[in-house]
């Protein structure tokens, strides 16, 4: 009887699992990376920066005294246009690493462009699966109240009260300092319902970009409003930076202007995300962006194609971590998700998560342990990391129906400390990104004594304030 149930059990989840499958939509589709060898024919000049770069990109570099040089220069025009031939199409381009994507369905056409004198090197970056898993069901509606339980009376702050004063952020927030004139890019997967949520109503949305290839996306078309909205983990970060629901939820930064970008394809994982990740940042940068928000992480993907290895977590060997050591030399701060491989056989943190001068944000729980699920170091170049820790296990959130919600990871601890990055640099507006990533560091509760799982510990953002206005 028992093993006959158990075999039932077994089958409706095999069926279960089946119906869950749908075929990728157009058949067989490549994507190729094309790293090229220089920027010769380029139409730019370093002398005439605004005609690729936003005043507002040009204003935050002379502030910090960073030079514009030749992987600011946009990818020449005459070389895409090599790429751009008869049954292909170009995805898109990275201007710091000068590479371009190319889409085709014929692999061997992509393999023989690859054998052009101005390719130093090509890679796959994509190949169509031929079954994904169908979108979720997503309940549209949007809650315009919340429930009587889930306010704090008198406490403006509401439930995220805890996860901010554990970071001492409260004390800056007092002083005005809640982000007015900085600017955060949000780079996520979906952000359901950001327009039509009431707690970002007050929220200041310069724009959105969608990253992900029409190809890729082409399924989650049947969703009511489009792949921008096909989930929420992007509206629950933003709501960590940004929510202004009184009494409720409030969240770290919420007089600041965010950039949302979606680089991440949520039903694969395929290398061609670090490149959509890529332009998400370039567009960061060239918009004028001063902090970067990322809860993404990369380490295994489909089929394992492309797969890294403990011994490539140096900062340097993913196409993405060589993207994110930049930021700070551009002038920004990027504060990056740990992941949430701590209980898995990984362990580790993933990519980028493990390039230099960024911000590597662990989890903890309210009483400040470490979240076991939350990876850990060190990088394997030795580098203490992650960095910080806040609080993810869980956090006070908002979800893509405007519920007030707790959730775990590393995803949400990570937008608590990058709308605290915004608030301390509009106090201390003559520091550059390096700076600040250090006073941040060096606020930290075990600063002087790091592990490898606590990285410098929990920062102190009234701390990093005090002790260095003046300097």
């Amino acid at each position: 009887m028992n093993r006959t149930i158990i075999l039932l059990i077994l089958l409706l989840a095999s069926l279960t699992s089946n119906a869950a499958k749908i075929k990728f939509p157009g058949g067989k589709c490549y994507i190729y990376r094309y790293a090229l060898k220089d920027k010769a024919a380029t139409n730019y000049t370093l002398d005439k920066p605004q005609r690729f770069l936003s005043q507002k990109s040009l204003e935050r570099r002379q502030r910090q005294g960073v030079a514009i040089d030749s992987t600011d220069l946009p990818v020449c025009r005459a070389y895409i246009k090599l790429f751009d031939v008869r049954g292909t199409k170009i995805v898109g381009t990275s201007k710091w690493q000068n590479t371009v994507l190319v889409q085709s369905n014929d692999s061997l056409l992509l393999d023989k462009l690859s054998q052009q004198d101005i390719v130093r090197h090509a890679k796959c970056v994509f190949v169509a699966p031929d079954s994904i898993e169908e979108p979720d069901d997503i309940r549209w509606n949007v809650h315009e109240d919340f429930n009587r339980w889930d306010s704090v009376k008198n406490d403006p702050y509401g439930m995220a009260r805890g996860q901010i004063e554990m970071l001492n952020g409260t004390k800056l927030h007092e002083l005005d300092y809640t982000g007015r004139g900085m600017t955060i890019a949000v780079i996520d997967g979906g952000f359901q319902n950001y327009d039509r949520i009431p707690a970002f109503k007050e929220t200041h949305i310069v724009g959105t970009r969608n990253f992900v290839p029409t190809r890729i996306d082409k399924v989650l078309q049947v969703c009511e409003r489009g792949p921008f909205h096909a989930i929420d983990h992007g509206t629950k970060v933003l709501s960590a930076l940004a929510a202004n629901a009184p009494e409720v939820h409030i969240g770290t930064a919420p007089d600041a202007d965010y950039w949302l970008l979606r680089s991440e394809a949520n039903q694969i994982e395929q290398p061609i995300e670090e490149d959509l990740w890529a332009m998400a940042v370039e567009t960061a940068d060239s918009v004028g962006a001063d902090i970067i928000s990322s809860s993404l992480g990369y380490y295994a993907y489909d089929e394992g194609r492309g797969n890294y290895r403990l011994q490539d977590l140096n900062g340097h060997t993913a196409f993405i971590s060589r993207e994110a050591s930049m930021l700070a030399g551009k002038g920004i701060v990027l504060c990056n998700s740990a992941g949430n491989s701590g209980m898995g056989q990984w362990k580790k943190i993933g990519v980028p998560a493990d390039a230099p001068d960024i911000i590597t944000v662990g989890a903890i729980d309210r009483d400040k342990r470490l979240a076991s699920f939350s990876s850990i170091g060190p990088s394997q170049d030795g580098r203490i990391k992650p960095d910080i820790m806040a609080q993810g296990a869980p956090a006070a959130l908002i979800s893509g129906r405007g519920t007030l919600v707790h959730d775990m990871g590393t995803s949400f601890s990570t937008p608590i400390v990058s709308g605290l990055v915004a608030c301390l640099w509009q106090a201390l507006p003559n520091k550059n990104a390096r700076e600040i990533i250090q006073l941040v560091r060096e606020s930290a509760s075990q600063y002087n004594e790091p592990t490898n799982i606590f990285g410098y510990g929990i920062p102190d953002f009234w701390k990093a304030y005090t002790s260095h206005q003046n300097l």
